[in-house]
């Protein structure tokens, strides 16, 4: 296995191939409404928040973003390994990363949805990270974490 590092993401192209990628996941399609603004302008899109890109051996292998919501909170978004990195723990080691800069920019609380039924292997490690389920709709969970 090579070595994982996640970085904070300063080239949007790379978080741009990513967010691109993921977007056409089947299923995945309802998590991507405004995409086209979100990705015509990531840095304002993200102010305030963050883009950590996970390099397995130097290549980008996911990606997990921090969106702000007000001066408390904040929202993780487009957690993403590509397929043939996933089954090594790295979604993990992505939403440790994704908590840890979430507390350093002052945040109290992160948010965000997530569809059990599109993305269950995601939806089933974030209950067994402690982050608490708020209520589904549509098919859609809203969760919680408290840093």
């Amino acid at each position: 296995m090579g070595t994982f590092e996640v970085k904070e993401c300063n080239d949007t192209e790379v978080a741009k191939a990513l967010f691109i990628e993921y977007s056409q996941i089947k299923g995945a399609e309802g998590c991507f409404v405004s995409f086209d603004k979100e990705l015509a302008d990531l840095n304002n899109f993200y102010k305030g928040g963050a883009i950590l890109v996970g390099y397995e051996n130097g290549e980008p292998a996911g990606c997990i973003a921090i969106k702000k919501v007000d001066a408390t909170g904040c929202e993780g978004k487009r957690l993403f390994i590509k397929p043939e990195y996933r089954g090594k723990g790295y979604a993990r080691v992505l939403l440790n990363s994704m908590t840890e800069k979430a507390r350093t920019l002052g945040y109290d609380q992160l948010t965000f949805t997530t569809k059990p039924e599109v993305m269950k292997t995601a939806y089933e490690l974030y209950k067994r990270m402690d982050f608490e389920e708020l209520g589904c709709e549509n098919g859609t969970a809203s969760m919680r974490i408290v840093l």
